[in-house]
């Protein structure tokens, strides 16, 4: 891996006119554009509200579809998505915002997708540790569509910029997302 100095802190603002649904994202010197949540963003996030969470959160991990994308290049642990990964979406369920195997009988979000929005993802700790049933899940770092149409809740960027990002990310860098 190229050395790239890791960001502690990515800033996610909405963009002024854009109703909330696109926003920048600021990594350092890098300003990156970003799709956001169809509703915009909440403060009191719900499961299924289609809005991107203001939140502090830390990065847990990037997942990647091996067969489509190289390994990114990053200090954040990483694994490849199988064809049997997902993640549970259903709030009472006792795997509740966790990655399960499938099949799975509860609601759950398949990671292995053919649109390739999942090709690269970026799991931020939302409603991770600590987790609150309905409060929200699979709020992910993902690929964006091509015209930057609004996430379920997710921030979504650029493919060639999520790689660009995610050279720059570590344990130890959080995520905000501020109105």
């Amino acid at each position: 891996m190229r050395h790239t100095r890791i960001c502690e802190r990515l800033i996610v603002r909405p963009r002024p006119g854009a109703g909330g649904r696109r926003g920048v994202l600021l990594a350092g010197a890098l300003r990156l554009p970003v799709a956001l949540g169809a509703n915009g963003l909440s403060h009191r996030p719900r499961e299924g509200d289609e809005a991107t969470p203001v939140a502090d959160m830390a990065l847990l991990a990037a997942l990647y579809r091996p067969d489509r994308v190289r390994r990114p290049q990053t200090a954040l642990p990483v694994k490849p998505i199988r064809p049997d990964d997902g993640w549970c979406d259903a709030p009472f369920h006792p795997r509740y915002n966790r990655p399960v195997a499938l099949p799975f009988a509860a609601s759950h979000e398949r990671l292995w997708r053919d649109d390739r929005l999942y090709d690269l993802v970026v799991v931020p700790d939302f409603n991770i540790h600590p987790r609150e049933q309905g409060r929200g899940s699979a709020i992910f770092l993902h690929v964006a569509e091509a015209d930057f149409s609004p996430t379920a809740g997710c921030i979504a960027l650029k493919k060639g910029d999520l790689e660009r990002l995610l050279a720059r990310c570590g344990p130890g860098t959080r995520l905000l997302v501020a109105p």
